[in-house]
């Protein structure tokens, strides 16, 4: 029989060799296609006498990525429609699909054929659920090679059998650490905790697969063995007693309960382990049913795979401009922390770098920085010696404007100051090649300003990166009013290049991410000095799903980058541009206590020397009258959080200064960490529902303030409850207007 997806062909012993390679495709994915096809050769194999086993492995350099979401969004959308005519049926209906899988996988374990599954590359979600449900698993030893299951980390969890699998092979605590953080194992963890058979090199994968079934691989799973053990031991016994109540400490520790996914992993993984094989795959299936139907699911789903994809792919790219050639980029800056960090993903990336700064002391102090990087990646294990000089080798370091002359892109990052930034501005466009770009990583200032220093404003665009550039996936490129498609494609493509994630914007004054932190560090400033102890404004806005605190935040971008930000807004628009307590708290944390951010050791926290951890500043209590915390509404705080980010990206979307609102949504997640269960601080809206939203809103604004007034284009939208993603579609053309 032939398969669109695979190809089966059977050796003189009768092992079938079974190899994915979905046509047109870089990756291979699961889609009801693969999943009736792959029905199909289980049937056949199974019912075949000649057929002795099967290995399944992939034609193409990964094994697969795991499940197509979009599949999943169909299955719900299917069971929206049904549940408008039938609830029952409707949910017998999502049920039945959410089983289909795991249905085939029990199939193929129980099929008395012995099966092998012989990853030779990356291999993820159901890809790996279906290798964990052959009776080995052979693994190609290459760096390469990873195998995980991530899908919490886009609201689902496991549910084709990794939550019962996964635990009935390696001990229980491991099992539970993988499931929760979907990280990656490679070979040689995946060998040690007993989730892997063999790893063998590459070239013998399918021999060495082959050969475990003319050994006499049994093909029945251990689970089906009379006389079965846990790894990890029985629920209710010693080891199960110490396990499971720290384990849900930590659980809440680590997810404050805000990710239905996580949650049902906990549960999956309890109460399967109580129960036999069939009986705990199709709990695993209810609860993967009753989480697909969730607002966290729905949302994660969008922003963190579909648009992630899509925004990574060149989804705001100006399809008519050829792809850029960027040979060299240069660094203006480069000595300091964000020109290093800008410096070391552009050579990472392949790409030769001019490091300038206004000496070489300071220049070298920027290479430095990437060797430096180097020699931490080289001591896990994650780069070679020679990959070090290599890098270093595309790093020039320079105080002289003339070695920008080859340069195709040239980005700016010097200090937060406008006339210091005209400068070096002047001084590089003297040398700059014809063609070339120029970008500005001002995190604030706005770029049509920057590019009046310019001769050529229509190869002046805004490339904002974030701290420290190394980890931060996200980039903000920023449109002036005269920056012309090419500048924006080049920007594009530089960007996926350094294998970033970008947003566009149009120019306004903090852009986008820099306007939702400002308002998330404004509102704990509001807190302080409404008298809320700073431990419950950390604690809390780490219950509402940020990463890191306000105030530790506001330490890491530096609080005299903060100061220097107020004034330099009241220099430009006047004192009624900032609010006169919080200039007045920032500046005697500056002035007065020397409290620059993590910095100098002194911020809104102290950071004494190692092993000792940081710690609040003591001294900020003494500086408001403190409320009693056991009177502080907790979900109200929370709400204010929550809020005044979301009513940011809602006004920026009026104004035109976000004009994709899946921008809006990854950039509020990957710039600075917005409550990711909710999908983005657009998505919360939506999840909420804008009429909601928007009353909540008007409650608080009564209580705390102007900062919660909604926005006239959200209270229109909120008379006919209508969602962001309804009204502006981004499968559309996003409009480019100018702030």
């Amino acid at each position: 029989m032939t398969y669109k997806n695979f190809t089966v062909e059977t050796d003189s012993d009768g092992i079938a060799l079974v190899t994915w390679d979905m046509p047109g495709k870089s990756m291979n994915v699961i889609d009801l296609s693969v999943i009736e096809e792959f029905e199909q050769i289980l049937d056949t194999v199974t019912n075949d006498e000649a057929t002795k086993g099967a290995v399944i492995t992939s034609g193409k350099e990964a094994f697969s990525g795991g499940a197509d979401l979009s599949m999943l969004q169909g299955m719900l959308g299917l069971y929206e429609a049904e549940k408008a005519k039938n609830p029952e049926n409707a949910a017998k209906l999502l049920f039945d699909n959410a089983f289909r899988l795991n249905a085939i996988y029990r199939k193929l374990e129980t099929s008395g054929k012995p099966w092998v599954s012989a990853i030779n590359g990356l291999c993820m979600g159901g890809a790996l659920e279906m290798s964990l449900a052959c009776h080995a698993r052979v693994i190609a030893d290459h760096p390469k090679v990873k195998l995980a299951l991530p899908e919490v980390k886009v609201g689902l969890f496991p549910g084709a059998g990794g939550t019962q699998r996964v635990p009935r092979l390696v001990h229980t605590q491991e099992a539970l650490q993988f499931l929760l953080r979907g990280s990656n194992f490679d070979p040689a963890k995946a060998l040690k905790l007993g989730l892997v058979t063999q790893v063998v090199p590459p070239r013998k994968l399918i021999a060495a697969a082959k050969k475990l079934i003319n050994d006499g691989l049994s093909p029945v799973q251990p689970w089906d063995e009379k006389g079965y053990r846990f790894p990890g031991g029985q629920v209710y016994s010693a080891a199960g007693a110490q396990l499971f109540p720290p384990a849900n400490a930590i659980y809440r520790r680590e997810t404050y309960d805000n990710y239905p996914g996580a949650r049902a992993i906990m549960k999956c993984v309890y109460e399967g382990l109580l129960l036999p094989i069939d009986t705990a795959l199709k709990v695993e299936s209810r609860y993967f049913a009753n989480v697909l139907q969730s607002t966290e699911a729905k949302m994660m789903i969008r922003s963190l795979f579909m648009s992630l994809q899509e925004l990574n792919k060149g989804a705001r790219r100006p399809a008519d401009v050829k792809p850029s050639k960027i040979k060299t980029v240069g660094i203006l800056g480069g000595g300091g922390f964000m020109g290093a960090g800008i410096g070391f993903v552009t050579a990472k990336a392949g790409i030769k770098v001019v490091l300038l700064d206004r000496d070489m002391e300071a220049a070298e102090k920027g290479r430095a920085h990437s060797a430096g990087l180097m020699d931490k990646a080289i001591g896990r294990g994650r780069a070679t010696p020679a990959e070090k000089e290599k890098l270093l080798e595309r790093i020039h370091t320079t105080a002289d404007y003339a070695d920008l002359s080859s340069c195709d892109l040239i980005i700016e990052a010097v200090f937060e100051d406008s006339e210091i930034k005209k400068q070096v501005t002047e001084q590089a466009e003297a040398h700059m090649k014809r063609g070339a770009i120029f970008a500005s990583n001002t995190s604030t200032i706005p770029i049509t300003g920057l590019a009046k220093n310019s001769k050529r404003p229509k190869s002046f665009i805004g490339i904002h990166f974030f701290s420290p550039v190394d980890r931060m996936m996200l980039t903000e490129i920023i449109l002036g009013r005269r920056t012309g498609e090419k500048a924006l494609a080049m920007a594009l493509d530089y960007v996926r290049a350094i294998k970033k994630t970008p947003i566009v914007v149009n120019d306004t004054r903090g852009f986008y991410v820099n306007r939702c932190v400002l308002r998330y560090m404004s509102e704990a400033y509001n807190m302080l000095i409404e008298g809320v102890p700073a431990a419950m404004i950390e604690n809390v806005a780490k219950m509402a799903g940020m990463p890191v605190g306000p105030l530790a935040l506001n330490d890491e971008t530096a609080i005299d980058l903060s100061y220097k930000i107020l004034h330099q807004t009241v220099r430009d628009l006047g004192e009624k541009a900032v609010d006169a307590d919080h200039l007045a708290l920032i500046d005697r944390l500056v002035e007065e206590f020397g409290r620059h951010g993590r910095k100098n050791g002194k911020g809104f926290y102290d950071y004494p020397a190692k092993p000792a951890k940081k710690h609040l500043w003591h001294g900020l209590a003494d500086l408001y009258p403190q409320q009693d915390p056991d009177r502080i509404d907790v979900q109200e705080l929370k709400n204010r959080f929550h809020a005044t980010i979301a009513l940011e990206a809602a006004r920026c979307v009026e104004e035109g200064v976000v004009v994709d609102v899946r921008e809006a949504d990854v950039g509020s997640i990957l710039g600075f960490g917005f409550a990711p269960f909710s999908g983005g601080a657009i998505s919360y809206i939506d999840g909420m529902g804008t009429a909601a939203f928007v009353d909540m809103c008007k409650k608080l604004q009564r209580k705390y303030g102007k900062q919660f007034k909604p926005n006239k284009q959200l209270v229109r939208m909120a008379e006919n409850d209508e969602k962001y993603y309804d009204r502006f579609s981004p499968y559309g053309e996003p409009q480019r207007q100018a702030a």
